[in-house]
């Protein structure tokens, strides 16, 4: 069977090792796995979401509210923006896969870091566009506006503020500084998915995303319920953006792309900002102590304004070998071996689960 050329050397996204793999293949028991290795929440979320997603759970029958006007309201007011600049997405990915088609073509070009989010290449190529990358691995505003600026027909630039997955983040003046020089005929996708790590631990890196909006009217803010919020599963996420913007993107929208679990889950998990502040500050509490065992075993780390944080390994160690012995002891990691790095990035469990992490790790590592 034939299908669309562009597909034929299209790679596959590699998605984080479920626990439920670990079980099948090692023989461990679920509860003796912890995944380190998707940046989920271990906290779990707000535990009033649980109670109002069980009591939702009867009308699994029906439909979601596919005007998600609840949800919508209950975002513009956290954003201070209007319903109509807010548009829905199954994970915030999703939003970006649409802004990605709405815009990019045969004809046309996407910049993007160095190393950078998979899925902002692999949309891309789906749309027969070229990718174009900075020589700098991690974000680099200079590097990018020289390749924007010799590239008349670059449609679309992607920045992942903080970045996945290496987790540096930019600061928002160098940002909006970078913005001023774009043409508002280019779409800017800024993807905040962990921006509520980042503004915790440096205000100085915080986009707003109304403040955005306003000032660059080709521009629109991604943000997500899957990582502070606790709701990877769920998969929801959002854009903000000019109406303009928004009304485009919903024609390429399926209907019901959420579920109504899923709106229930996003609106509750809003209400409830100090579970956010907990897991947050819990987050940098416990990536302090990863940052003194790396210098304790003297290796390298990219500081993180995110929930994990990336290890760099000499000549003398394998990320791939070290990732597998790890995955065999029961703790999931991702191995940047597909990034062309020797390098893990593993998420900030809890307490305990990091504490294993180190125990295993020094007995594969030394």
């Amino acid at each position: 069977m034939q299908f669309n050329g562009i597909l034929a050397n299209l790679k596959t996204y590699e998605a984080g090792k479920p626990i439920e793999l670990v079980v099948r293949e090692y023989g461990i028991e679920a509860k003796d796995v912890i995944k380190l290795a998707s940046n989920e929440n271990p906290r779990g979320c707000s535990p009033k979401v649980i109670e109002a997603v069980r009591a939702e759970a009867v009308h699994m029958n029906r439909y979601p509210d596919d005007s998600m006007y609840e949800l919508k309201e209950s975002l513009a007011k956290k954003y201070h923006v209007e319903d109509k600049n807010i548009i829905i997405g199954s994970g915030s990915d999703q939003v970006i896969e649409i802004a990605i088609h709405a815009k990019a073509n045969a004809n046309t070009k996407v910049l993007m870091a160095g190393i950078t989010f998979a899925m902002y290449e692999i949309y891309a190529l789906q749309t027969g566009a070229k990718v174009l990358r900075t020589p700098s691995a991690q974000h680099n505003l200079k590097e990018m506006l020289e390749i924007y600026k010799a590239n008349k027909d670059i449609s679309i630039i992607m920045l992942c503020i903080p970045n996945n997955p290496l987790g540096e983040c930019l600061d928002a003046k160098d940002v909006y500084a970078f913005l001023d020089q774009i043409d508002k005929e280019t779409l800017v996708v800024v993807d905040a998915a962990y921006l509520e790590y980042a503004r915790f631990k440096d205000p100085a890196k915080n986009i707003d995303s109304q403040e955005l909006i306003t000032k660059y009217p080709n521009a629109i803010y991604t943000g997500t319920f899957s990582k502070a919020y606790g709701l990877g599963g769920m998969r929801c996420g959002y854009g903000i953006a000019q109406p303009e913007i928004i009304q485009t993107f919903l024609k390429l929208r399926a209907p019901f792309n959420i579920t109504n679990l899923t709106l229930k889950a996003a609106i509750v998990a809003l209400s409830d900002e100090a579970f956010v502040d907990a897991s947050v500050k819990e987050n940098f509490e416990q990536m302090s102590a990863y940052e003194a065992f790396a210098k304790e075993l003297g290796f390298k780390v990219i500081e993180s304004y995110t929930n994990f944080i990336v290890l760099e390994f000499d000549a003398s160690k394998n990320s791939g070998a070290i990732a597998q012995k790890l995955m065999e002891k029961g703790i999931i990691v991702r191995n940047l071996g597909s990034y062309g790095m020797n390098a893990i990035r593993v998420t900030i469990g809890t307490p305990e689960q990091n504490a294993r992490f180190f125990e295993c790790f020094k007995t594969l590592y030394m």
